[in-house]
């Protein structure tokens, strides 16, 4: 029989996955892409008594074909903190979803397994701007602040590296990227035996620099909408410099918009870190826009369209506190 694993590209996903592996070694085909691909099951070719984990993608998003699974007697267990819906009743369906502020799926993984691999999520909880739960967990684990912030240069530079409209866009692909990373139980070895963990640092910090010198399309009192050039660097970037505004100003939300190459946009949110909420509400507002309370996006916003979310976006966040 043959399984398969299924997980978003980005540090949330990939440190989700290594610590299920690391717990429980099996054979699987790999089955992910970019940050905005989430649309992943329908891509599984599976049958009647055949498996697959899924990890830190939409179930909403992904019902129909995991639904059309299940009915085929296939065999799914789910990992996600994402807008889910209601869930099938279906004896091959186990889930462990839950869509709270301060959760990613790697934190749901360390849950189930007791912590055995705990800088793991702590690192993911770092790339999905979770810090106050990075911290958390890193204080828990005993770290010191020298660990605890390799951790976070670890985790925000695997999520930089999930961001583009294609593979073609990334550093590195995610499935390679998980193979590179599947060696190493402790991410420190990883850290320090990995060449490619610094070229992947300094490509975040040169792309970084050429987003902040971007002015803001509008800039409200409680909030901003930024939006970058139709270039890769912009596209690599966009899920980054969104969560560094957000930490930045942790009281107001934050857009940052890329120009795709068909002259649409994708779309990065972020809810204010002190009032995590209305990201998911925004996006979802939209054709290809999900997420989560404090964080959420949207795939292909229609160019003629970004007025139109302007206003929404003050409309969801205008409530909050001022700078």
């Amino acid at each position: 029989m043959a399984h398969f694993d299924v997980f978003n590209g980005d540090a949330d996903g990939i440190c989700a996955l290594h610590q299920l592996r690391l717990a429980r070694p099996r054979e699987a085909t790999l089955v992910t892409g970019v940050k905005r691909d989430i649309a992943l099951v329908k891509r599984v070719e599976a049958h009647e008594g055949d498996s697959l984990t899924v990890l830190d993608i939409s179930f909403d998003t992904n019902r129909e074909a995991v639904n059309a699974l299940l009915h085929k007697g296939v065999h799914v267990e789910y990992f996600d903190h994402h807008h889910a819906g209601d869930l099938p009743a279906n004896v091959n369906l186990i889930a462990h979803i839950d869509t709270t502020a301060q959760v990613c799926t790697s934190v749901l993984v360390d849950r189930h397994l007791g912590g055995r691999y705990r800088p793991w999520a702590i690192a993911a909880a770092f790339g999905d701007n979770l810090p106050a739960t990075a911290q958390a967990l890193a204080r828990e684990s005993g770290l010191t602040e020298a660990q605890t912030e390799q951790l976070r240069e670890l985790g925000e530079s695997l999520n930089y590296n999930a961001y583009g409209d294609s593979v073609d866009d990334l550093f590195i692909a995610p499935a390679a990227l998980y193979e590179a990373i599947k060696p190493y139980a402790d991410p420190f070895e990883f850290i320090a035996s990995a060449p490619l963990m610094q070229r992947l640092s300094a490509c975040r910090r040169d792309d970084l620099e050429l987003a902040q010198e971007i002015t803001p399309l509008v800039a409200f009192q409680y909030g901003s909408v930024c939006v970058l050039p139709d270039e890769p660097w912009a596209r690599r970037v966009r899920g980054v410099f969104a969560n560094v505004l957000a930490l930045e100003e942790p009281s107001c939300a934050h857009a940052v918009l890329s120009v795709n190459a068909d002259g649409n946009y994708a779309a990065s949110v972020r809810a204010p870190i002190e009032r995590p909420r209305g990201a998911d509400e925004l996006c979802r507002a939209f054709p290809g826009g999900n997420g989560r309370v404090g964080a959420a996006g949207i795939d292909c916003l229609a160019s003629d369209k970004l007025d139109q979310f302007c206003t929404a976006f003050a409309r969801v966040f205008g409530g909050v506190k001022t700078r």
